[in-house]
């Protein structure tokens, strides 16, 4: 489980920055405003969670053993993450009303309009966030799906603080970036899968004095 909590962090650094390029401006809107932008993070990563949860329950309801969940995932990993680098066109989960949501908090003072700004950000269609999504589908628990999309959220805050102080820059839009972004966001998502089936836990003696015949015991 560890594992998984590590790939979906992995998952936001390796991600940050096409973070900065997608929800950048967003970040930059969020700290002109009035209101601590520390709220506009806070509804990013309370969406998130949610999301994840939902995933969670998900991968939990799915029929069959416990690898069923991980298989998914990881077909879904490897589509969002050729979607990251270009070669398939990235899902986009359109949510009616949520532009006309997100321009009438725009402009809204205080704290709680900050949060509900961040909660809508949250919602934006991004491939990277979907990419995320297939650890808490493999977790195949509600709690723990949260907790997973939650850490991916807080991964994604340094970048976009670094965005939200005129930095934005520092970003190199070319497309090699941009699937060295995706082959990181693949091999860390799918390492985290492999450990949570137990492929890279090492043989341990009573495996070991099982392969070996009794005469030589």
């Amino acid at each position: 489980m560890i594992g998984l909590y590590g790939g979906a962090l992995a998952a936001a650094l390796a991600g940050s920055p096409h973070c900065v390029g997608m929800c950048g401006p967003l970040a930059v809107a969020a700290s002109d405003r009035p209101g601590p932008s520390v709220a506009y993070h806070l509804g990013r990563i309370s969406t998130y969670a949610t999301l994840g949860a939902v995933a969670g329950a998900f991968g939990h309801s799915l029929p069959g053993p416990s690898w069923v969940g991980t298989a998914l995932a990881a077909v879904l990993l490897v589509g969002f993450s050729l979607s990251l680098a270009g070669w398939l066109p990235e899902p986009r989960i359109r949510i009616p009303g949520l532009g006309k949501a997100g321009a009438a908090l725009r402009y809204r003072s205080g704290a709680l309009a900050t949060f509900a700004f961040g909660l809508v950000n949250g919602l934006l269609p991004c491939g990277l966030v979907y990419a995320a999504l297939a650890v808490p589908v493999a977790m195949a628990h509600p709690l723990h799906g949260a907790a997973a999309m939650a850490l991916f959220g807080v991964g994604t805050v340094p970048a976009l603080v670094v965005a939200s102080v005129g930095l934005r820059r520092v970003l190199d839009r070319s497309l090699w970036r941009r699937r060295a972004l995706a082959a990181l966001v693949l091999v860390s998502g799918l390492a985290s899968l492999g450990y949570r089936e137990g492929l890279f836990h090492e043989a341990s003696a009573a495996d070991v004095n099982s392969e070996v015949p009794a005469c030589h015991r």
